[in-house]
């Protein structure tokens, strides 16, 4: 399946209505950007192209999107919000069992997908000469997700039955968990097969572990 039909099919699935017709254009503007991100950088991305991809004008990626920092941040955002990562799935603090467990899995199975090691490595390789690249990926990803499980975390201590302290370093220790030993390799461009099988056992334990740690 192409990233093409990934994010447009999350997309759907979420919304079951009829995209309008600049709802359409949007996210062909979306999908083109996510791809070339993916393959070319940020650096090397124009919105020309983009435009060109999506087969719309220039002038409609700007009524959209009005720069090529915003629309990356987007493309980053879509992500998350492709693998469910939002406001909804950490919603219920009277469920953080069932919560928590599904953000692990959501989470680990977006931070070793093909596109997030591709623009994490293009970041890295980039740092020096952009730095500012670096930044867009880190607050529209990374600092936008801990921040919802450092909310989520603040709602379900206040119910009694957990106890985080602070919030926002509880949120990192369990996201640092879930990066696990096939991130590092996928990063490393290291052979990584073997570990896929047991990729989800190794979150459902990540999760496991964080709540018992933090039960009253």
């Amino acid at each position: 399946m192409s990233i093409y039909s990934r994010v447009d099919m999350t997309h759907s699935s979420e919304t079951q209505l009829p995209l309008s017709r600049s709802e359409q254009k949007r996210q062909q503007v979306l999908v083109a950007a996510i791809d070339l991100f993916c393959r070319q950088g940020f650096p090397h991305t124009s919105m020309d192209e983009v435009a060109k991809l999506a087969g719309v004008s220039k002038q409609t990626v700007y009524s959209h999107y009005g720069s090529k920092d915003e629309l990356f941040v987007a493309a980053i955002e879509s992500k998350c919000v492709g693998h469910d990562l939002n406001d909804d799935l950490l919603s219920d603090p009277t469920k953080p069992e069932s919560a928590l467990t599904q953000f692990a899995l959501q989470f680990g199975e977006m931070i070793v997908s093909p596109e997030a090691i591709t623009v994490f490595k293009a970041c890295v390789a980039q740092s020096e000469s952009h730095p500012e690249v670096s930044q867009l990926f880190f607050d529209a990803g990374t600092k936008h997700i801990v921040g919802l499980l450092a909310d989520y975390l603040v709602t379900v201590e206040a119910l009694g039955q957990y106890r985080f302290g602070n919030a926002h370093h509880s949120a990192v220790r369990l996201c640092l968990m879930l990066f696990g030993e096939l991130k590092l390799k996928l990063e490393l461009g290291l052979a990584a097969d073997e570990l896929v099988g047991d990729r989800n056992e190794y979150i459902l334990g990540c999760a496991d572990m964080f709540l018992k740690a933090h039960r009253v």
